[in-house]
């Protein structure tokens, strides 16, 4: 249940399936391998594009946005890491 909409008396409310570490760990390895090959600008383009369908939808705050920015923004050199601050901020602000 999300909402009180969603409520049934009586009936226990569904946990979120919890992922084993071998589950996370396929997943990031399938991830890698989506990567490779790709140019960063390709890389950005995708990950930007499935931002962008997650903000239209609704399933992507912009607190979650500000969460991915601090995690990978230091990993990055001053070029790019400007160059993901504005696209974060467009993102931000559709």
């Amino acid at each position: 249940m999300n909402d009180f909409a969603g409520f049934t008396p009586g009936k226990k409310p569904e946990q979120p399936e919890m992922k084993s570490d071998e589950a996370w760990l396929r997943e990031a390895d399938a991830l890698l391998k989506s990567c490779q090959g790709k140019s960063d600008a390709e890389i950005v383009r995708a990950i930007y594009a499935r931002a962008v369908e997650g903000k239209r939808n609704g399933t992507l705050t912009n607190a979650q946005i500000d969460a991915f920015y601090a995690q990978f923004s230091p990993m990055l050199d001053g070029v790019k890491r400007r160059r993901l601050k504005k696209l974060v901020e467009e993102l931000k602000n559709m």
